[in-house]
């Protein structure tokens, strides 16, 4: 990994367990921390956002709704926690990841061989057919088979359960995993930069001259435990996001993208001179450090994991220096980490 910013542990009483709203809180009451290289780093509240954007700027927000994507089941007498990630392009079938239960979450799980059948609650099962094979990683997803007795929505509607990673204190409910945009289902986790935003904050926004346009990413499972690039995820820029977006940027406004799926659709779908082409798919982009991010000109995420890829996405829209500082100042100041953590805002100059 080609990132500047100096390994480090994430303290764990900086591990964000509980929604904030579960604490008396609203969403947009988490921490925000704005940074850039003219400006330097301020420490704010998410619901001051429209302190930090102008008339003539673009938010640009990603739609997708969150699938209550894991799955219970039990593979050779052995429980297993299923997570499904992405569809298999051009089959039926998915790519999934069997996990170990952990409480309210799960843990990594290698003992899966081609030709394992996971039997699923609800008289589903799950064939496991083939590894997918990742370049520089030991594989953790499957190519599987699932063989339902409804279609997919309905028998993840009665029998999944959100997704979760061990750093949670219970088992969260899976409206706590979607965001006030959620409308296109999808997801095999939240979207997690826009969860902090209220209606409120949209209208201020708005009264402000702040526009607001969306787009669709997909995302699958996270890659959480180990160096991996993100997976390839299916996107959709309609024709309405691409000509606000290509109409702001003509007039001088600035493109904010909220969250790393969204850099990644647009990143995906823009010509070489920054042009947004309305266009879907399935993207395997990985932004690294060299790449020249053109479609967008700040960004709302959440704070990385040591391991993720996500910081060369960060370092190539705002350099090494100013990612390196925004992150130590944050372990200095106490922010949260994870999906229900607090706020980050990178503008470039």
């Amino acid at each position: 990994m080609n990132v500047s910013i100096s390994p480090f542990v994430i303290p764990p009483d900086l591990e964000a367990t509980t929604p904030i709203e579960a604490l008396g809180g609203s969403r947009d009451e988490v921490r925000l921390m704005v940074a850039s290289a003219r400006g330097g780093l301020r420490h704010a509240v998410f619901c001051q956002l429209d302190d930090y954007l102008e008339r003539g700027d673009l938010v640009v927000v990603n739609d997708s709704k969150t699938l209550p994507a894991a799955l219970s089941g039990q593979l050779r007498g052995i429980e297993i926690r299923l997570h499904l990630s992405t569809p298999v392009p051009g089959t039926r079938n998915w790519f999934v990841e069997p996990r170990l239960p952990a409480g309210p979450a799960s843990s990594r799980f290698v003992g899966g061989l081609s030709g394992d059948t996971i039997e699923l609650a609800g008289d589903g099962r799950a064939v496991l057919l083939a590894p997918r094979q990742e370049e520089g990683a030991k594989p953790r997803l499957w190519e599987a088979s699932l063989h339902l007795p409804d279609p997919l929505p309905m028998f993840l509607h009665r029998w999944g359960q959100p997704i979760r990673y061990p750093y949670i204190n219970r088992a969260w409910e899976l409206h706590r995993y979607q965001t006030i945009f959620a409308r296109v289902p999808g997801s095999a986790e939240m979207p997690s930069a826009a969860r902090p935003f209220s209606w409120p904050l949209v209208q201020r926004l708005a009264s402000k001259g702040v526009d607001l346009c969306c787009v669709t990413l997909h995302t699958g499972v996270a890659s959480l435990e180990s160096k991996e690039a993100p997976f390839p995820e299916r996107y959709r820029v309609g024709v309405d996001a691409a000509e606000k977006i290509n109409a702001t940027r003509k007039a001088g406004g600035r493109v904010i993208a909220v969250g790393t799926t969204v850099v990644r659709a647009l990143e995906s779908a823009r010509d070489d001179e920054g042009v947004i082409i309305p266009s879907r798919g399935e993207t395997n982009l990985v932004i690294r450090y060299q790449h020249q991010i053109r479609a967008i000109d700040g960004i709302v995420t959440g704070w990385h994991e040591p391991d993720a890829t996500h910081f060369m996405l960060l370092e190539a829209l705002a350099g090494p220096r100013i990612v390196a500082e925004s992150y130590q100042s944050a372990l200095d100041e106490r922010y949260r980490w994870h999906e229900f953590g607090d706020s980050h805002l990178i503008l470039r100059d």
